[in-house]
């Protein structure tokens, strides 16, 4: 935590990245389960590396899974469980989700398109949400920013849930994104990254300070 504001580096394939962002401070440490993505690690990957990690909370970052693959996810030693997935999605579908990690450890990520809101059905499902910038073609991992008003006001709307921002954030931006959006955690993948999946200790150590700076300035 940088004064007060929880952050996740997510997108993590190596125990060296991993160990970084726990030096930097991250609060959490997030893995990429989804086979699309360049950053994806196998869960027998991450069955591997998770006795070596630091000691902070790993997130497994998914899309839509079925009942079994969430079970495995469980089961194979996850603390939280980012699932990205549709807006027409069947409701029963995240109230399974729920039921087999807890709302408590269930962090919603929709894939939102410009003027639609988060259901506030779903938030009676998970304690946590966050929002990503809205690509038609991928689930999150864009690199590019989204609509922090439009986040600020759904944190005031919803203030009992744990809103968390997404969406290329950078060194170079975080510190307005913070400003602008009211956001307490953020999660940073491609902008502290020298190719996918593997991150760039210097731009870090930048984004750490840029938070350190949101708050105190």
């Amino acid at each position: 935590m940088i004064d007060g504001i929880r952050f996740k580096v997510c997108g993590l394939t190596s125990l060296v990245d991993a160990e970084f962002a726990d030096k930097c401070g991250a609060d959490y440490l997030g893995f990429n389960l989804f086979p699309l993505s360049p950053r994806f690690i196998a869960l027998e990957q991450f069955k591997g590396l998770a006795k070596l990690l630091p000691d902070r909370k790993t997130v497994a970052v998914t899309v839509e899974p079925a009942p079994d693959e969430l079970k495995s996810m469980l089961e194979g030693g996850f603390d939280y469980f980012q699932i990205h997935f549709r807006t027409t999605i069947a409701p029963q579908e995240i109230e399974e989700w729920s039921e087999i990690v807890g709302r408590n450890r269930l962090w919603l990520a929709p894939k939102l398109p410009d003027g639609v809101d988060i259901s506030p059905d779903w938030l009676n499902l998970a304690d946590h949400c966050l929002m990503d910038t809205y690509a038609p073609d991928k689930f999150g991992g864009t690199g590019k920013t989204g609509d922090w008003a439009k986040f600020a006001r759904h944190r005031t709307t919803y203030p009992q849930t744990h809103w968390m921002l997404a969406g290329g954030l950078t060194p170079e931006n975080v510190e307005e994104a913070v400003r602008a959006s009211g956001a307490r955690f953020v999660d940073v993948n491609s902008g502290v990254e020298s190719a996918p999946g593997v991150k760039d200790e210097a731009k870090l150590k930048r984004f750490v300070v840029a938070l350190h700076r949101a708050r105190t300035t």
